[in-house]
């Protein structure tokens, strides 16, 4: 409805209605503006407005009435978080948990928390700093990025949508933001479709040939989304002109020059684009359109079509999911939360989105695709199964639960570590999974328990929580670059003694310049981390890499598993590093930890530790490991853990679990979810 409308409004009203759902809730309360504007609701002046049983709509009033745009609000803030603090202190029953969205919802959370000791949560959707590689130094972006940076500094915990969010986008805001990022994955409320022939009137005026597939495109009229980008692309492509047309649902608008500058910039630069290249009667610019139509477009571009967000960044795209699950092929940014989503999807196509050809040889390549239909269906599947607001209510209001607890009690004496990798040697089976943690809880005061996985530490924690793993003393993540560590009010914190120790022997930008000479397939962005760079590549790619790193004289590990991919690393780095780092803080050497993995990226510290344990499921890159420490057990994953500790004298035989004592993770979250004490949010 106006520039300031997205994606986040879809997520905080998603949101609140699942949370007020879930029966340990009592309410749900957003908090936002007050305004009056001519040609917006009225509703927008309501005091209070219900929106679902349980969850309501609080509007605060300012002596200033008029609708602001977010650049008009920063001057608002004091009388806003005034009225916030008198809203609060009315209050028969404060809130449990605050959840800040956005850097301004945050100072008046943290106003709340100066006042009432309200703790509180923080989701940003869009950060500053990637606005640009000058963001950082714009004058006009200062006070925001200031404002950003008390917000993740001063929150309990930050929700997060995407790995790309969790583990690139909040790193040039702390070292330790990450530790506290928590990324859980949103839902998505399709609706069904009602009138698959709603959107024809919509187009009709625009399209010369209506019959034609159409590639879809919904984004704000703002330069960061790129339309004008897509309209390049598609009129330097005569062969997608001739098979699809191009249809942009850019906002809502009462023509090109009444609304804000911005706007109306990229307004008038999608008419110019389409005249100047003859595009009139291919290209669709509807001023306006309601729910059903958009509805229906998606229905027409699930027909052949295609849907494409070609913006320069994307922190997340609630409306790729949207397209998925209408059974849309999605062509998308590989800048930003896409990445993330087209790996759960399984299908689509990331594109550079200053790349016209590259954006039309992906939407031809998805139009044309001889198995579309089974490959559209799965990412159908998949887009509706984990993107669920069910599921994201109830996590998030666990981690509300958790937030203030103290850290568990601090280890005053360690006699053994035991060292885990992740997936496929604690994950693959959920009734060992359970079992390993009844080991835990029944494990020696004197034995620490880390894991070491090639995950980046916000993704370590989703997979241990999927699993109802416990949680670890120690996290040793990607692939050993990296150390965390539980600080006694519950945050976890990276070692700075271990990342200066890395430092030492570590050219990051020569190697990679190496690197770049092998043309190499690059893992996704998230996967670059300061200590590590990641490719995807064989054991033979590995072998090139380090004989040529060595004839260049620079110091670095490569490490190659699971057959595809290919990690570099400090060659002070890697697992067993890592272990012997934190061994010796204790006193202790190799030979009193064990370890346990599946994969060449746990080689290392399978091979030097006192005792290491490979499950029946362990890869045969790990074949090579033999001697008088190594236990292969005939079990497979946690099981097979478990099995090796009990040979150790360090846990008891494993038994089978009765069915009904090893639910599926979502029906265990939940009932223990409907155990604990209702929340007020």
């Amino acid at each position: 409805m106006t520039e300031d409308t997205g994606g986040h409004i879809a997520y905080i009203l998603g949101a609140a209605m699942a949370q007020a759902r879930l029966d340990d809730v009592h309410a749900v309360d957003i908090v936002t503006r007050a305004f009056r504007a001519p040609g917006l609701n009225e509703v927008h002046d309501r005091t209070s407005e219900q929106v679902s049983p349980n969850c309501r709509i609080l509007r605060l009033r300012t002596a200033n009435a008029g609708y602001l745009s977010k650049e008009a609000l920063e001057a608002e803030l004091p009388a806003l978080t005034q009225a916030f603090l008198d809203l609060l202190r009315d209050m028969p029953h404060r809130p449990d948990v605050i959840h800040a969205h956005f850097a301004d919802a945050a100072r008046l959370a943290q106003a709340a928390e100066a006042e009432f000791g309200i703790r509180w949560i923080y989701t940003p959707h869009s950060l500053a700093l990637q606005k640009g590689p000058d963001a950082a130094h714009l004058p006009a972006l200062q006070t925001r990025i200031a404002f950003e940076r008390a917000a993740i500094a001063g929150a309990g915990a930050i929700i997060v949508s995407s790995r790309d969010e969790a583990e690139r986008q909040l790193l040039p805001y702390g070292a330790d933001a990450e530790g506290r990022s928590h990324c859980l994955a949103p839902g998505v409320d399709l609706a069904p479709l009602s009138d698959a022939s709603a959107a024809d009137g919509l187009l009709a005026p625009f399209l010369r040939d209506p019959s034609l597939p159409i590639l879809l495109a919904v984004a704000r009229p703002v330069r960061k989304k790129n339309l004008i980008g897509l309209v390049e692309a598609y009129a330097a492509s005569p062969a997608l002109q001739a098979r699809a047309n191009l249809v942009i649902l850019a906002g809502l608008r009462d023509g090109i020059a009444r609304g804000p500058a911005e706007q109306d910039e990229v307004l008038r630069g999608l008419f110019d684009c389409v005249d100047r290249h003859g595009l009139w009667g291919k290209v669709a610019l509807p001023p306006r359109h309601d729910a059903e139509q958009l509805r229906a477009l998606y229905d027409r571009a699930a027909r052949g079509g295609v849907f494409v967000n070609p913006a320069f960044h994307e922190p997340f795209g609630l409306t790729l999911i949207e397209a998925a699950q209408a059974g849309v092929p999605v062509v998308a940014t590989r800048n930003g939360g896409p990445v993330d989503i087209l790996a759960q999807l399984g299908h689509g196509a990331l594109v550079d989105p200053q790349d016209p050809a590259q954006i039309a040889a992906a939407c031809l390549g998805l139009m044309d695709d001889p198995d579309r239909a089974a490959r559209v269906r799965m990412a159908q599947v998949r887009a509706l199964a984990v993107f669920d607001w069910g599921d994201w209510a109830e996590r998030s209001v666990a981690l509300c639960r958790t937030l203030g607890q103290p850290a568990s009690r601090p280890r005053r004496i360690v006699r053994r570590i035991l060292a885990s990798d992740i997936d496929g040697t604690l994950t693959g089976s959920y009734a060992a999974a359970l079992r390993f943690g009844d080991w835990h809880a029944a494990r020696s005061e004197t034995l620490m328990f880390a894991v070491a996985t090639g995950r980046a530490v916000s993704q370590a924690r989703r997979v241990l929580d999927d699993w109802q793993l416990p949680r670890p003393d120690l996290f040793i993540t990607s692939v050993g670059s990296e150390i965390w560590r539980w600080s006694p009010d519950g945050r976890l914190a990276r070692c700075a003694d271990y990342a200066r120790h890395l430092d030492g022997e570590w050219d990051r930008a020569a190697v990679a310049a190496l690197l770049a000479e092998h043309d190499p397939h690059w893992q996704p962005g998230y996967e670059q981390r300061r200590w590590k760079l990641s490719l995807f590549g064989t054991a033979d790619l590995a072998d090139d890499l380090r004989r040529d790193l060595a004839q260049r004289g620079l110091g670095a590990r490569v490490i190659a598993s699971h057959g595809q991919f290919i990690d570099i690393l400090p060659p002070r780095a890697g697992k067993a590093a890592a272990l012997r780092f934190e061994a010796e803080r204790w006193g202790l050497d190799l030979s009193h930890c064990i370890t346990a993995g599946d994969s060449g990226n746990d080689a290392d510290m399978l091979a030097v530790s006192g005792a290491a344990i490979l499950p029946a499921n362990a890869y045969a890159e790990l074949d090579h490991l033999r001697g008088p420490g190594i236990y292969r057990s005939p079990c497979a994953h946690a099981a097979g853990v478990i099995d090796g500790l009990t040979r150790l004298g360090l846990g008891a035989p494993v038994r089978p679990r009765a069915p009904a004592q090893t639910p599926a993770p979502r029906l265990a979250r939940s009932n223990a979810a409907k155990a604990a004490k209702p929340a007020h949010a």
